[in-house]
């Protein structure tokens, strides 16, 4: 039986791993710089945190969710996002009673949904995200969406569309709820179950739904912000004035609704507008989600976050054909010529490494013409020849792959050559 990864997950090659690292890096450096803490909470949780955070009518809950019992008969579920469990670990350890606030942490790993795989979709991802509780400042909503649009800019993508929106307050989503059931009340026949489904328990999921996105009156649907309460729309101005001083342009889409039931006021989302990048263009998504932290068990305390896919991000790079600047540089390849050569080779490799100096030698009995070729294969910077002549005189040609050049070295006096040509 020849076995297969799992359907909806790929292997990431050894030839892969060098992007997925550089943009990793970058990543952290921009955490490190925006002062947002990593912090890592297990693969999986209790099914009701996700139930109550992420909603019970999303289609994450519903449909895309692997969920399973433990021996002891607990209900458990593999992590279809970060911010429930974030916000799980904010309350668990009372981090709310932290001196500064807000809170700001930052998450990277696998998330699990069960999704149609598609390009860039898969049903296990690696996820990038950020959360900022313990402030409702519009500021620290521009400073989150700016962290998001100086990752994508900074890895040197261009072709990109930042559209925002105000899912407003309680009141703004009461009174607009009401509109939406008169709206689509008459004719919800013509639409999926799941719409069907959703009219009384939550129609603004409506908006959000993949099947009947065409339908006449999705585009005709009442606009959330003709119902923004004077409050709501003074928070919304405020935003927009933060990203226009900080030089973010924006577009304002009275129709974006963000896929999970906690988002209030500020949503976002960050689309790739390149040729070629498919029909899903969405690249991160975030929002503001008061009440979530209380919904799951704590004190009153407003948030808001974001979450990209690495996946989207490297299809983006390449849909804009950006090729990222990778180290991984091989800076020696020593050739072996006989045992005597290879217990040699050894040990200068090993005092190569303790050094940082990164070196390779043959470990399958090659001639010296295939090692040379692997060598070069491998991008050596200096490559050795040890043989007999070199044994006895204690000193080697070091060669310089790029231009031929050689120079005879001593081996004492090859790790300082090599840190200084390095």
């Amino acid at each position: 039986m020849a076995f297969k990864v799992p359907r909806g997950t790929q292997d990431i090659l050894p030839e892969q791993t060098p992007k997925w690292q550089k943009v990793e890096s970058v990543l952290r450096e921009l955490s490190r710089v925006y002062r947002y803490k990593e912090i890592r909470t297990p693969i999986f949780e209790q099914t009701e945190l996700f139930q109550r955070g992420v909603g019970d009518t999303t289609d994450i809950v519903q449909k895309e969710m692997y969920t399973f019992e433990d021996r002891g008969g607990r209900s458990l579920t593999l992590r279809p996002e970060g911010t429930a469990a974030a916000v799980r670990a904010y309350v668990e350890h009372k981090m709310f009673g932290y001196p500064d606030q807000p809170v700001k942490l930052s998450y990277m790993g696998p998330m699990f949904r069960y999704e149609r795989q598609q390009a860039g979709r898969y049903r296990q991802f690696v996820q990038y995200g950020v959360e900022a509780i313990g402030s409702a400042d519009p500021a620290i909503d521009a400073e989150v969406i700016s962290l998001a649009m100086d990752i994508y800019q900074t890895v040197g993508l261009k072709d990109l569309k930042l559209v925002i929106n105000s899912l407003g307050d309680k009141e703004t989503r009461d009174a607009h709820r009401t509109a939406l059931i008169k709206h689509f009340e008459p004719s919800i026949g013509e639409f999926c179950s799941d719409c069907q489904n959703r009219l009384e328990k939550n129609p603004l999921r409506i908006l959000d739904c993949k099947k009947d996105h065409e339908h006449p009156l999705m585009k005709t649907a009442p606009a959330l912000t003709d119902y923004l309460t004077e409050s709501s729309a003074e928070y919304f101005s405020q935003v927009k004035n933060y990203l226009d001083v900080l030089g973010i342009q924006y577009e304002v889409d009275p129709n974006l609704v963000r896929g999970l039931d906690y988002y209030n006021h500020t949503a976002f989302e960050i689309m790739s507008t390149a040729k070629g990048f498919g029909a899903i263009t969405t690249l991160c998504g975030g929002g503001r989600y008061n009440g979530l932290v209380e919904d799951i068990g704590g004190p009153d305390v407003p948030g808001i976050g974001f979450a990209l896919s690495i996946e989207r991000l490297l299809l983006a790079l390449e849909a804009e054909g950006v090729e990222l600047e990778v180290e991984d540089a091989l800076d020696i390849y020593v050739v072996a010529m006989g045992e005597e050569a290879k217990l040699k080779s050894a040990e200068l490799i090993s005092s190569f490494r303790t050094k940082g100096i990164a070196a390779d030698m043959d470990y399958v009995d090659r001639k010296m013409k295939a090692q040379m070729k692997s060598a070069d294969r491998l991008g050596a910077k200096f490559v050795i020849v040890i043989g007999e002549s070199e044994l006895e005189e204690n000193a080697v040609n070091v060669k310089e792959m790029e231009t031929g050049n050689q120079e005879k070295v001593e081996f004492h006096n090859l790790v300082n050559y090599l840190l200084e040509h390095k």
